[in-house]
């Protein structure tokens, strides 16, 4: 009986050849398998944000995006598109103060190869998430914060701007006279624009821009110009954002986790359930007066939020229009 070598050597084939062609094989056809399931499927461009003000933010976002736009340049315009907005008691310089009177402000953005900066306690300028933007591209570092942040801003062409708004002084002298000098919690203080989106080139950004608690302690800085709580990126998998109250996002590193949930092959909307899940078994402080949300992205351009407590809302631009939709949530 010939022996299988000599059988092989007929074919021209080598032993040693036989598991490396197998391999090659196999790749190949998974390649062209994957490439089949997800010709004409992905999602893109698409834009999504935090709440109900972030659907309305969101044409800023698609204008940059339908016309072959980065996702780093929409999600940087959506986010401005709020910071502008001085009606806004959660974003940018019309946000209610700190206890002592002060508007703080935070801001992160990230893009699709990793890069990202940070500014936190930033006060007087209007556009945040702009200097976050330029930390990134500018210097060497990620965070830059308080009075340095803002010398930086002002040596790159930025203004400073009044604040608190005559509205929001007068909200805070109300609120001095009966809350004894504790933050607001609460679905009315969700306090973040999260933008997270996925461009016609299959590349992911986002960006987060916040005043933070409404009368906080003077120096707070919750998640979300916290890269990896607040914002998370990852070009390979997907993106995630958070809102609501930031101490508990940043103690599960909340948005780096749903994306590395995506990456064990969790749906975004599964990942979102997941992150906040812990979040509700592991603090012993949470109250059913608070609201977490995250919300998530991926590659192929498949979405979804989760939250702690009905209420939480996010609004999608892509091909289909411009929507807002309800988050599912755990506690009834």
């Amino acid at each position: 009986m010939k022996s299988r070598r000599s059988f092989l050597k007929k074919l021209g084939l080598s032993v040693a050849a036989i598991p490396f062609a197998g391999s090659i094989a196999k790749a190949e056809t998974m390649e062209i398998v994957s490439d089949e399931n997800d010709r004409g499927r992905i999602n893109k461009p698409i834009v999504l944000s935090t709440w109900s003000f972030g659907q309305v933010a969101n044409q800023s976002g698609w204008d940059i995006l339908s016309k072959g736009g980065t996702a780093l340049d929409a999600v940087e315009s959506t986010a401005r598109f709020v910071e502008s907005d001085l009606t806004q008691k959660s974003v940018g310089l019309g946000a209610l103060p700190d206890r002592d009177g002060f508007v703080t402000l935070d801001a992160c953005i990230m893009d699709e190869k990793g890069n990202c900066g940070s500014v936190m306690f930033l006060e007087n300028i209007l556009h945040p998430v702009t200097v976050a933007r330029l930390v990134m591209e500018k210097t060497p570092h990620v965070q830059l914060v308080g009075e340095g942040a803002q010398q930086f801003a002002l040596d790159n062409g930025h203004e400073l701007h009044p604040a608190p708004t005559e509205s929001s002084k007068k909200d805070w002298e109300n609120w001095k006279l009966k809350n004894n000098y504790e933050p607001k919690h609460g679905i009315d203080n969700h306090d973040t624009i999260g933008v997270i989106a996925l461009d016609i080139n299959g590349n992911l950004s986002g960006a987060c821009t916040t005043s933070g608690l409404a009368f906080k302690m003077r120096g707070r800085v919750g998640d979300s110009p916290i890269i990896g709580a607040g914002l998370f990126v990852d070009n390979e998998i997907g993106a995630a954002t958070a809102t609501g109250t930031g101490e508990e996002v940043v103690r599960i590193c909340g948005s780096h986790l749903v994306v590395e949930l995506m990456r064990q092959g969790y749906k975004p909307a599964a990942a979102c359930k997941e992150a906040v899940s812990r979040i509700i078994k592991r603090s012993p402080k949470y109250t059913k007066d608070m609201i977490i949300g995250f919300l998530a992205l991926n590659k192929k351009g498949e979405y979804g939020g989760y939250s702690t407590r009905e209420g939480f809302e996010y609004g999608v631009y892509d091909n289909n229009g411009s929507t807002l939709k309800k988050a599912e949530f755990i506690e009834k």
